[in-house]
């Protein structure tokens, strides 16, 4: 029984390493993390290599590149531990959440209207260390990169489970200054005249809908500026660059000061997209994780 047992330790230690090299980038980062030598780490990954009988990382002077059975490896090994980590917190828990929450929010969302929460959070659960990323790329909450992911538009079925933290609109904008310079578009299709700030993911073509006598129309509109987040075309739009559309509530503090103006609302289409959030559901989802979402669906599903 206790041979069984050190070679589980063993194993869950390699993982652990294995990880922690893919995380870092080579052997010696590996070895700082893990307090190991470079040597250390890499025969570790040598008798992973010897065990499975298949190669996991292909070596060169300058990077380490995981193989096809590295990558499914890696996923197996983040997702084993967290879920080492969550039963370990689970038990240490004794009635106060506790451990990390690693959470994951789109960059102008997380930054306008998740980050001014999280001092509160921080103050009402002082044992829990939140570990918090902005990104608008899509972290694997299932594979164990995040515990709580907070996720715009339609969910792609999982088997996570998702709460309802609100809606949001959408709103066309411009400076006072660009619409006194270039002139208020009254209709959709004067929009052709104007410099139109875009996204530069998601559609081919840039596309804005609009309604009109009840009916749904669609306008290509051009521009010379694209961003990946609603925030910098609101910013771009404040500094009378040109016409933004994006999610009201990255631009809701600007309308309300005046840097910006709606523009065409009798042709709102009234579009929104629904935000989620997504996490590990269950009777063994961590304290943590179950307060954080109670906490965040309290504060913005008003």
């Amino acid at each position: 029984m206790d041979a069984k047992i050190g070679i589980g330790a063993d194993r869950a230690r390699a993982l652990e390493i294995f990880a922690t090299v893919m995380r870092e980038g080579s052997f010696s980062g590996a070895g700082r993390a893990l307090g190991l030598t470079p040597s250390a780490v890499a025969r570790s990954i040598d008798r992973i290599e010897t065990r499975l009988g298949v190669r996991l990382l292909l070596r060169s002077t300058r990077a380490l590149t995981p193989t096809v059975e590295g990558q499914v490896y890696l996923q197996t090994a983040r997702r084993i531990l967290a879920d080492l980590d969550d039963a370990e917190q689970q038990i240490a828990d004794q009635g106060a959440p506790r451990g990390r929450l690693r959470i994951s929010a789109a960059l102008s969302h997380g930054r306008l209207c998740i980050v001014p929460l999280l001092g509160e959070f921080a103050r009402s659960y002082p044992h829990i260390l939140v570990d918090f990323a902005l990104t608008d790329t899509l972290v694997d909450v299932a594979g164990g990169q995040a515990d709580v992911a907070v996720r715009f538009g339609p969910l792609a079925d999982s088997l996570l489970t998702a709460r309802k933290l609100g809606e949001s609109g959408r709103v066309i904008v411009a400076a006072p200054d660009y619409l006194a310079r270039c002139g208020t578009p009254m209709v959709p299709e004067d929009l052709h005249a104007h410099n139109c700030l875009n996204f530069n993911f998601r559609r081919v073509e840039p596309v804005w809908p609009f309604r009109r006598d009840g009916q749904d129309i669609a306008l290509s509109v051009k521009g010379n500026i694209e961003a990946n987040n609603g925030e910098t075309l609101g910013q771009l739009a404040c500094a009378a660059v040109g016409i933004a559309r994006v999610g009201a509530f990255s631009v809701v503090d600007d309308i309300a000061a005046g840097r910006l103006v709606p523009v065409l609302e009798d042709f709102n289409p009234g579009d929104v997209e629904q935000i989620h959030a997504v996490f590990v559901g269950g009777t063994n989802t961590p304290a943590r994780v179950r307060v954080f979402v109670d906490f965040l669906v309290a504060r913005l599903a008003s």
